[in-house]
Order: structure tokens, then sequence, then C-alpha cells
């Protein structure tokens, strides 16, 4: 079988796995001129260029066909009936005040069989936190890739800073890239499309422009400026944070080697709050967050939440 060959079967399947066309890339079949415009399209949004449209790749494409869908603006305040998150069944007070857990009208939900369940079971006892950033321009469209790729997450931070519980955290989600990390740890994604060329929407929109993060340094190399994360949703990932680390025992502490926490002894070693990048150099997702202002941020709360 040519490489071209391989590429075109790959292309099938992933097109079946998450309901795309040809059409999507401007082809019209799953032939080598296909192959050629995935490639054009990789290179252009900064991928590399293997004529392959895997996960990355078509969250890029997702997220630009997303662009003028008007479901995926953040509805106006409809009140919020929670301020609590859930572990093991259990309600676990959070102090922000818009939360939406999955049951909520308005809601998101991963998919039934995306995530390994703990139900009934003695408690999980998940150790770590992980963040990452969705490259995508609403915790809702996060929620559909997430669902269409088979895969899940705890929470997502909408660009208003509402925090969305897709599933209670007693459950494994299928977020982290690795069996034992994911079994240990819970995970949120921050809505973010990180491309700069998305400014004008999210301004168009009415969320304001974002800050833009410049020299984020990642893996021993430094990034080109991108879309950051809006102050709001700091807050709320700072909350959060604070939360789970009540809910579910982990210790507010970050990976003493902010940029490379040693992957494979994170999930027996490490207890605290990290990054996507901290576990594996194939990802670079949070780079640039200042995670100690994060950390600082929860030690306030917690102060709060004690009375102090």
């Amino acid at each position: 079988m040519s490489d071209y060959d391989k590429k075109i079967q790959y292309n099938k399947n992933q097109a079946k796995q998450y309901e795309w066309t040809p059409e999507w890339f401007g082809a019209t079949d799953f032939d080598e001129r296909l192959v050629k415009n995935i490639i054009a399209f990789q290179i252009e949004n900064g991928l590399s260029g293997d004529g392959m449209c895997g996960p990355a790749t078509f969250r890029r494409l997702w997220t630009i066909r997303q662009e003028d869908d008007e479901a995926l603006h953040t509805l106006p305040d409809q009140g919020y009936s929670n301020r609590v998150i859930v572990h093991n069944g259990t309600a676990h007070e959070i102090l922000w005040d818009k939360v939406r857990l999955w049951s909520d009208e308005g809601g998101l939900t991963t998919k039934d069989g995306c995530y390994s369940s703990y139900a009934g079971k003695k408690d999980r006892d998940p150790s770590f936190f992980v963040t990452h950033w969705d490259v995508c321009l609403s915790a809702k469209s996060c929620a559909s890739v997430l669902r269409k790729r088979g895969i899940s997450v705890h929470f997502c931070i909408d660009n208003d800073g509402t925090i969305y519980q897709l599933l209670d955290t007693q459950h494994a989600a299928w977020h982290a890239g690795g069996r034992n990390w994911n079994h240990t740890s819970i995970g949120v994604e921050v809505s973010d499309a990180y491309s700069l060329k998305y400014q004008d929407w999210y301004e168009r929109k009415g969320f304001g422009p974002r800050p833009i993060w410049k020299d984020a340094k990642v893996h021993g190399k430094t990034l080109k400026p991108f879309l950051g994360f809006y102050d709001v949703q700091v807050e709320a990932l700072a909350a959060l944070w604070e939360a789970t680390s009540r809910a579910c025992d982990i210790p507010l502490e970050l990976p003493t080697e902010l940029y490379g926490v040693d992957a494979r002894t994170a999930a027996k070693d490490f207890k605290g709050y990290c990054c996507h990048f901290n576990l594996t150099n194939r990802k670079i997702d949070c780079a640039g967050l200042d995670m100690p202002m994060v950390l600082a941020k929860a030690l306030e709360i917690r102060k709060k939440y004690e009375g102090g």
C-alpha cells in the first residue's frame, strides 16, 4: 500500500468517526487532492502538514466552521441554581457564582461510554488536576468536539467564566492521554481558540478582546503570540482549583519544575495542579498561563472559605 493509499484510508476512517466529508476541505472524494488540500490547510493553520485529518486538524477545522454558528454565544444569564461541584455524588461548595451541572438546563454533558465509570465503587481518590485549553470558540463547541472524538473532560470554562461540570469527578474522564493519568486525575478545558485570527470574532460577538500572550516558553522553544485567557476565566479557574482541592483532597501545589514534570512518574508521584504540557512534550497547553498567580488566587479563596 502506497503512502497516499495509507493517508486516504486513514482519512476515510477519521471522517466516519468525526462525521466530516471531503467537501470540508474543498475536495470531492477521498483521493490525492484531498490529501494535498489537508496539507495546505494544516500548514496554513500552523499544524504539521502530513495530509491526515487527525484530532488536532479536525479540532482546528471544526472551530473555523463554527465561526458563524450563533448558538455558540453564551446565553444571557438566566440565573444559576448552583454554587457547587459534585464528587462521588456529593455536592461541594465552590466560591463562584456561575456554575452549571450536566443535569441543569443549559448544562453540557459527555457522551455515554466516553469515560470510565466508578459509580458504586470506592472513592476514585484523584490525586492531580490537569488544565487544558480547548482551541474552540466556546464550551459548547468544545463539548461537541469531545463527543465526536469519543473523549471527555470533567469541566469546561466558557468565555464568560461559566464553569460547566460535564460529569461527576468520581468518574475517570479521557482527557490526559494516558491510562494512568486519566484514572488518577481531573481535567478542565478552558475555552480559547488560540489563533490571533479569532480576535475579531470575540470582539464581534461581544466578549471583548482577549489578552495576547507573548514569549510563552514550552519544551525549550518560544511560541509565537497567541490568544490567552480572559481575566474572568482565570478567576473561575482559581475557584475551581480551590473547590476540587477541598472536594478531592488534592494539595494546592504546582510541579517543582514548571516546564517538565517527568511524565513517567506523574501519575504515581505528582499530587497537585499542572497543565497538559507538564505531562508530555507532545502538548503545549497551557503554556503562558501564570500558574503561580492562579495558585495564589486559589489560596486566597481558601482563606475566604475558611473565614480568614
